[in-house]
């Protein structure tokens, strides 16, 4: 067989898009939609004369990285056989002026992990890791994302 010039066929990625649609109600706030899903009503932070009590870019944008890196976290876990017996995690985001305009610098994930068993922590810490590196959202964003963790297992 002859050596040829040609280049390896190019492996073809899936592609996915997501639909909102986002309706003014007046002020500073809206309605947030998305085709099967509740609705939101969204505003600016009260910080930048929105309403108070009401989900903000901010709110949605911190929420999005910690969501992303949890369900990463859990389907890699759920591969692995992870004997997972809790996830919760809180998040803050920091929101400064940088770079001529004001934006989120850094954010901040504290993931409380409980596994079954002790053999499980470092399992856990690793696909932690993993989800993190993996985490599309944060990946998107040049945001500095920091995830400190406490992950033990029952009883200890």
């Amino acid at each position: 067989m002859e050596p040829t010039n040609q280049a390896p066929p190019k492996v073809k990625h899936k592609e996915f898009r997501y639909h909102t649609q986002l309706e003014w109600t007046g002020k500073r706030a809206g309605i947030l939609r998305c085709e099967g899903k509740p609705e939101w009503r969204v505003s600016s932070p009260p910080e930048f004369k929105g309403e108070p009590g009401i989900w903000t870019p901010g709110d949605l944008f911190v929420a999005a990285i910690q969501t992303c890196t949890m369900t990463t976290f859990l389907a890699f876990a759920q591969k692995l056989g992870l004997p997972l017996v809790s996830y919760s995690c809180r998040a803050e985001g920091l929101l400064e002026f940088s770079e001529g305009g004001y934006r989120f610098t850094t954010v901040i994930l504290r993931p409380a992990i409980v596994v079954e068993k002790p053999e499980a922590v470092e399992q856990a810490e690793k696909t932690l890791s993993d989800a993190h590196k993996s985490c599309l959202i944060s990946n998107s964003a040049r945001t500095r994302v920091l995830v400190e963790p406490t992950i033990q297992a029952i009883g200890s």
